[in-house]
Order: structure tokens, then C-alpha cells, then sequence
């Protein structure tokens, strides 16, 4: 019997929807074209049309990184979609092996994009050795329209080769879309009330979306024959659909409201069946067929060996329909595309360039890339937190958490940010001081992308000046997040390292040719297809206003940042150049600074509220550096004077507060029981920081005894990186050993480019510098590259003595940073005189 369940109750419904979607869209666009009437008002018809293209084709995306594959727009309370899969050979591994959000322990070989272009899509593969299955995604995107463009994506099983039957390996597959708010989503064809023998259909509506279509194919493969007579009531050679209508909020809760809906066949196929006569597990674990009106739409599929299908998103002001033959063909290009563009801009360099390690660069960019999530949420934030502020009293850490136990934080919001993120399954969400580092490869492949992300941090902030050091937007991202994690101070600061990318932008528009620095012509503004990478460098005017209209908020943040963090010096016989320039971390405790991001670095004990953090200043300082680099980009001329002055006065007072010349490094200052300023010296990278943040001249005499402890294989080297905390430190390893000796690829990265920096100009250091660069680099490459080949990951940490990858496995943030280390090159490959200026490769 064929039955039209879809369309009940269609009319009214979609009536009423359609009438909210116009109010909702016009006072949208309104809003819209109200925000961007600054930004277009120079803007020449080109230029409009490509910044239009550039938009579109970030769109869409596997913005939902937490998961293994999930899909949604840039765009509040839309559509998202997902995969779910699991072997069904037998009843009790089922609810453990069911994937859909990526997780650190499921047994995987590793996972992750082979190559990947936030433009135009790429290529996923998940080694499931727990399901004894490869999973691939090829997902692939094409702008165009009013809404957007289309995508699609292939999904491909094969059967893992130790599987003892490969042919016979039963897997389950289940698509879902959503669709969340002022939204449609219906399925669109007819069905058998046994299921779909072909394609199945669903269309919907949504704002910003217009009309849409999304067929999942019927795919190639082979289906589990009958094996019991519930076989003629569910057949598993045919797509199964159900539609669910849940609430907004639980959208997110996929797999739950599936095993909930499976618990219920379960009972009742038990019921009709008894435990003597149970189906086989493939027939047991399947939804029941029964489509209508929802927000929630799921599409079973069940294999017997390997198989392949495609979800084609169609939008409807798009030049035709998505197709499968359209879906190869984009595949090749996006393959092609992406290769010959990668060895262009990020190809190894010697010894590192063979194919291996191009793979193994590819993989990491593309995973850092495909990392980039859209959030939409509200945050916990304590704003009750005035009498506290300063934290000016001793035991001030102790009031504090009184402080946080009586305070009753708010939600606020919702608020959006575009980001990519430091891992999958474990940090799956956006972290300020992170950014800046995930960022430094994305700006030499994607200057556009690159600035929206930036824009998109900028847009958090609050009118004091503040953005939040971690963002955890919304009911999902929360769910990943012990509660006392969650809140966030407006008081907390982060390292601002978006500054490192603010001035490598400015640095690509000053080496721009003369005559375009002034106007007088402009690059060939190319095609819109390929533009968007960098159309603020294509044209010096797009790029202009970009940090016009970013400048205020830069202005407000930089200050907010002086204001909150401000150390005291003049309370104490301190001698400084400068009164004002010290710093201190807001939110110590005894064990932890995790406002710094080196959370159980060890510091001064007790803490005291006249204490001066080195690593603070350094940032400061990088801060002011890139606050002035644009000030006078904008011939900003009385703030570029201002500016300077803090500049230098933080390069006197690095020294004068915090150098310790028997140590022979720069150490935290801190209050003994005395009441008398004490250098705190626990060497590792807070000794680090002014050297290698850039306010220390080439030839300073201090540089010596700082290359004495970075190259002691008994103080901060190792074979495999630059430790984290001296290997004489009474604390090395120690406690959670955290940042207490592990190696990390982040401050390696800085390490190598401050080395670097010192080889390639005329100085006293140049020499050992070359010779440490090319040790640390090979040491830093090697480490990462042979956990990748024995893991299948990235790792946030390594171990100084093994070289293991540690903690957090798959994470490509800023572990990514090795993408950049193999494109540097050898030092003798750089040329002598190099550039003027500061740490060129930051």
C-alpha cells in the first residue's frame, strides 16, 4: 500500500512557517545590510561579487568538528547533519561501537582528513578497528546561487583486511538532518510502508537556506539476506526512514533519541518474538519505517560487506541540481586542485621533501582545517565578581573561591563564533590563546578565511574590552566540559596571539608592490573562483577597511587588556624604567595560572598580589608591537606615537624586572615575607618569552646565557624538543606534569622561528643559532612524525625522553604548527641578510 504520510498536516504547517520565515528573513536582511553598509560603501561592484563568492563557499561545511562527520551552514538554528554506523554481528557491542561523536578511546587506528580545503571540501577516512571497518567521507562543495550552493558527500565502507570474513561484515549506517527554528524539513517521496527501494527524498526550507533538497542515494552494495521471518516486515535491502519531532534544545542528542527509539523496537520485536526466536542483530538494531512531519529526520541503511552511497544537498536558486556524476567530477578537481596548491605554499622543504612527509604535512593542515567549527549558544558567564577584581588582597585566591561558590553565574547570549579548535573528541570548541597558533599556517593558504575566523573572535567581545578565553557556546559544547570548567571572569585574560596574525597580514600588504601601496593600481582581481583565498590582498582597499573596521575593537581589547592585568611595582622598592609596565595574571591559584595557558607551570609560592608575570609582559609587549604595526599601517600617527612609547618602555622594563643574571634568564618577580622584590626562576619557556615574543635585540649580550640553557641537554633540550620546564628543576615531572617538562609543538614553533630569526642576519648569535635551528627542527619534525606513522595521531604533547605522543591523541590545533616547521626550510637555504625586522616567520 503506497500512503502520502509525509504530507499530513503539511498545509497548515507550512503556511504558518512561511509567514514567519518572510518576517524573520526581512528583519534579517535589514539588520544585515545595515552592518555591512560601512564595509560596501567603497566597494566596487568586483569587488562586491567576489566578496559575495568568498562568503558562499564557506557556507557550508563539516562544521561540527566534535563530530566524525557532521555537516551544517554558517548560520544560527539551521540545518545540520550527520552519520552515524556501527558493526551488527552481534548483540552486545552494538551500543559501545555505535560512532557518531568522535571519542578518545573507540578503538581507532587514527582518522582524520587526508587532504582538505575549506573552499571546496576534501577527503575523510576513519580507520575503525573497532568495527573493524574504513569509513571514508568525500565531501565536496559548489557555490553558487543565492543561498549558497549545493554539496555533496560519498560515504564508502570497506571492510578491514584482519576481519576473518570481509564480505559478510555487517554494518549499519544512519543518516540524519535536522533542522532547527524557523525551519521545514519533510520527507519528499513516496514510500512502501516496507521502506525505500530507491533514492529517498527530503525537502525543506530555512532561512538563509531558501528551498532545498537532499537525496541520499540507494548506493552500491550488498544487503544481509533473510535470516528470520521479521525480515518480511523490515527488509534490509531497502532505506529505512523515521521522522521524530523533538525539542529544539535536544536537537543536538541524535544518539540518544536513536537508542531511545531502538530500545522500543527491541521490546517489542522481544515481545512478538521471545528470547527463542530473536532476530539476528542486523534485523534487531533498525528503526521502524514510519515518515510524517519533524525536525528530525533518520535514514537506516545495512550492509553486508563493502558499500557506498551519496548525500547530495541540492539548494534550489542553485544553476542545477547536485548529482552523483556532478560529485565525482568535483572530487577529481578538488584532488588535483588541492595537491598542486599545496606544493606551491606548504611543500616540506629538505630533508623533508618526499612524499611521505608531504603526506604526512597534508594530513595535518587538512585536519587543522577541517577542525574549523561554527557554534551558536549561549555561556556561563560571572559578571558578580566587583569586590574581587583587583585581587589585591593576600589569601586572594581563597577569596576568590568563596567568591565562586557564592556567585550564581548567567547565561548569556547567544552569541556565534567561527573557529577551529585543538581537537576532536576532546577540545571540540573555541580557545582564545590557541587561535592565534592554529591560525599562523591557515594565513599563508587562506588570507580570507583566515581574517573571518579572526573577525568572528573580535565580534565576542563585550563593551569593557573582554572576550572570553574559552568558548563554550551552547548546550552541546557543555556537555564536553566539567561544570567547573564552564564559567567564564571578565576579568580572565588569555595570550593574545591573534596579534601574531594581524601582522602577518600587515606584512603580506607591505610587500605588496609600491604603486599598489599607493593606489595607484591593483592586482588583477582574478576570478571568483579563485579570489576568495585572498581578495584582501588582491585589492589594498578591501584590505584597508578590514582592519579600519577592526581597529576600534583591537583599540578596546588592547586596553582592557593593560587595565585588568596591571601589576603593581610602585608598592614596592622596585627600579624599573617604567611605573606601569608589569603584569600579572588575574585568576592564580596556588597550582594553577590557567589564564596564562601554562596552567601547572610552577610559580612563585605563596602567590602574592605583588607579583609580576614575565610571560604577561612578553605578551603585553608582542601586543603593542602589533597594536602599532596597525596604528601606522592607518596612518593612525598619534596613536602609532603612544603606542611606541609603551613599546619601548616594555622592552627596558623586561629587563629591569625580570632579568636575573645569575640564572642567566628572565624569571618571574615576585614579594618575599620581607616585603622585598625577588626574582623567581624556574627555568623553561616563561624564561623564554621575551626572547622569543621579540623584544630582545639581536645582539643583546643576554642572548649567550639564554642559548647556554636551551641547548643543555641537562636544562630545557631533548632529543625530541625544547621541555617545557628544566630537566634540574626541582619540580620536572612533578604533580599532573602538565607543563612541567612535556614537549610542546607551540613553543617550539616560537623557539625555532626566534632561531631562525638569529641565523639568517649578521650578529654575534648567528652561528650557534644556525646550528640549533637545524638540530631542534629535525628533532621537533622527526618526534611528530614517527607517533603520527605509529599512532595514527597527533598528539598535544610529547615525552622528552621516548618521544610518545601524550595526553590529548588528535590534536591537530596547534600540534599542526610541524606544517610550518617543514616548510621553513634549512637554514642555508634562507640567503644571508635575510629581512629586516622582527621574527620574520611569526
Amino acid at each position: 500500500m503506497v500512503r502520502l504520510k509525509a504530507r499530513r498536516h503539511g498545509f497548515n504547517a507550512r503556511a504558518l512557517f512561511v509567514g514567519a520565515l518572510a518576517l524573520s528573513t526581512t528583519v534579517a536582511a535589514a539588520a544585515d545590510a545595515d552592518s555591512d553598509a560601512a564595509n560596501s560603501a567603497n566597494a566596487s561592484p568586483e569587488v562586491l561579487e567576489l566578496q559575495k563568492a568568498g562568503n558562499d563557499s564557506l557556507l557550508w561545511g563539516p562544521y561540527k568538528p566534535n563530530l566524525y562527520f557532521g555537516v551544517r551552514p554558517r548560520l544560527p538554528k539551521s540545518l545540520s547533519a550527520g552519520l552515524m554506523w556501527a558493526r551488527v554481528d552481534d548483540y552486545s557491542s552494538v551500543q559501545y561501537n555505535f560512532r557518531h561523536t568522535c571519542e578518545q578511546h573507540e578503538g581507532m587506528d587514527g582518522y582524520g582528513w587526508t587532504e582538505y580545503d575549506a573552499r571546496t571540501g576534501g577527503r575523510q577516512v576513519v580507520h575503525d578497528a573497532g568495527n573493524n571497518i574504513d569509513f571514508e567521507t568525500d565531501f565536496v562543495k559548489v557555490p553558487g546561487g543565492e543561498h549558497g550552493g549545493s554539496w555533496g558527500v560519498r560515504v564508502r565502507g570497506t571492510p578491514r583486511a584482519d576481519y576473518a570474513d570481509p564480505d559478510h561484515l555487517k554494518t549499519t549506517v544512519v543518516f540524519y538532518a535536522s533542522m532547527e527554528g524557523l525551519g521545514h524539513l519533510e520527507v519528499g517521496n513516496d514510500e512502501d510502508d516496507l521502506g525505500y527501494a530507491d533514492d529517498v527524498v527530503l525537502k525543506g526550507q530555512g532561512q538563509g537556506l531558501g528551498d532545498f533538497e537532499l537525496v541520499v542515494t540507494q548506493g552500491k552494495g550488498e544487503h544481509p539476506p533473510p535470516r528470520h521471518p521479521s525480515y518480511h516486515e523490515r527488509p534490509l535491502a531497502r532505506s529505512i526512514v523515521h521522522s521524530f519531532q523533538v525539542p529544539d534544545e535536544v536537537l543536538w542528542q541524535t544518539k540518544p533519541i536513536l537508542f531511545n527509539h531502538l530500545k522500543q523496537n527491541v521490546d517489542s520485536v522481544l515481545k512478538k518474538y521471545g528470547e527463542g526466536n530473536f532476530p539476528p542483530p542486523e534485523a534487531v538494531y533498525t528503526i521502524s519505517n514510519d515518515i510524517g512531519m519533524g525536525n528530525l529526520h533518520m535514514v537506516q541503511k545495512v550492509f553486508e560487506g563493502p558499500f557506498e552511497f551519496d548525500i547530495l544537498f541540492s539548494s534550489a536558486s542553485a544553476e542545477k541540481p547536485m548529482t552523483s556524476d556532478d560529485l565525482t567530477t568535483r572530487l577529481e578537481e578538488a584532488t588535483t586542485a588541492f595537491s598542486k596548491r599545496y606544493r606551491e605554499i606548504l611543500a616540506p622543504q629538505a630533508p623533508y621533501d618526499t612524499a611521505r612527509y608531504e603526506e604526512f604535512s597534508k594530513s595535518l593542515f587538512s585536519n587543522l582545517v577541517g577542525g574549523i567549527g561554527y557554534f551558536h549558544g549561549d555561556a556561563r558567564v560571572d559578571r558578580s565578581y566587583a569586590p574581587e577584581y583587583d585581587e589585591d588582597n593576600e589569601g586572594f585566591w581563597e577569596e576568590a573561591a568563596e567568591a565562586r561558590a557564592r556567585n550564581q553565574p548567567k547565561l548569556e547570549g547567544p552569541s556565534e563564533l567561527f573557529t577551529s579548535i585543538p581537537s576532536r573528541p576532546f577540545f571540540p570548541r573555541g580557545f582564545l590563546w590557541d587561535e592565534g597558533f592554529h591560525l599562523l599556517p591557515v594565513v599563508d593558504w587562506d588570507v580570507d578565511l583566515t581574517l573571518d575566523i579572526i573577525k568572528s573572535w573580535f565580534n565576542l567581545m563585550d563593551e569593557d574590552g573582554w572576550i572570553g578565553r574559552e568558548q563554550i557556546l551552547g548546550a552541546e559544547a557543555r556537555s564536553k566540559v566539567p561544570d567547573e570548567f564552564q564559567v567564564q571572569y571578565p576579568h580572565y585574560a588569555n595570550p593574545p596571539t591573534l596579534f601574531f596574525i594581524l601582522s602577518a597580514f600587515i606584512e603580506k600588504l607591505n610587500a605588496l608592490p609600491s604603486t599598489e601601496k599607493q593606489g595607484e593600481q591593483q592586482q588583477p582581481l582574478g576570478s571568483a573562483s579563485d579570489s576568495p583565498y585572498q581578495l584582501h590582498l588582491q585589492n589594498r582597499a578591501v584590505g584597508t577597511q578590514y582592519l579600519r573596521d577592526l581597529y576600534p575593537l583591537l583599540k578596546r581589547h588592547y586596553f582592557w587588556f593593560r587595565r585588568t592585568q596591571a601589576g603593581d611595582i610602585k608598592s614596592y622598592d622596585r627600579t624599573a624604567y617604567s611605573t606601569k609596565e608589569g603584569y600579572r595574571w588575574r585568576g592564580r591559584t596556588p597550582a594553577h595560572i590557567l589564564t596564562s595557558g601554562l596552567d601547572d607551570y610552577p610559580r612563585a609560592q605563596p602567590p602574592h598580589p605583588g607579583e609580576l608575570h614575565v610571560d604577561l609582559l612578553s605578551w603585553v609587549g608582542l601586543m603593542t608591537k602589533g597594536i602599532r604595526d596597525v596604528a601606522a599601517f592607518l596612518d593612525e600617527s598619534d596613536d602609532v606615537t603612544e603606542f611606541a612609547k609603551y613599546e619601548d618602555a616594555i622592552r627596558h622594563n623586561v629587563h629591569d624586572l625580570h632579568w636575573d643574571e645569575a640564572a642567566g634568564v628572565w624569571c618571574d618577580a615576585s614579594i618575599d615575607e620581607y616585603e622585598e622584590d625577588v626574582r623567581v626562576c624556574h627555568k623553561g619557556y616563561v624564561s623564554l618569552f621575551p626572547w622569543l615574543l621579540g623584544l630582545v635585540d639581536r645582539d643583546d649580550a643576554r642572548l649567550a646565557r639564554v642559548l647556554d640553557v636551551l641547548a643543555d641537554p641537562e636544562e630545557l633540550w631533548s632529543e625530541h624538543g625544547i621541555r617545557s620546564l628544566s630537566k634540574a628543576s626541582e619540580f620536572f615531572g612533578s604533580g599532573e606534569n602538565y607543563w612541567r617538562g612535556p614537549v610542546w609543538v607551540n613553543v617550539n614553533y616560537l623557539v625555532l622561528a626566534a632561531l631562525r630569526d638569529l641565523a639568517t642576519h649578521p650578529g654575534p648569535h648567528a652561528a650557534r643559532a644556525a646550528e640549533l635551528y637545524a638540530s631542534l627542527r629535525r628533532n621537533v619534525v622527526d618526534t611528530v612524525f614517527k607517533a603520527w606513522e605509529e599512532t595514527g595521531f597527533a598528539w598535544e604533547q610529547y615525552d622528552p625522553d621516548s618521544g610518545k605522543g601524550q595526553r590529548t591523541q588528535h590534536f591537530t590545533g596547534w600540534t599542526s604548527l610541524v606544517v610550518k616547521v617543514l616548510a621553513m626550510g634549512e637554514v642555508e637555504e634562507v640567503g644571508k641578510g635575510g629581512v629586516e625586522g622582527g621574527h620574520d616567520e611569526l
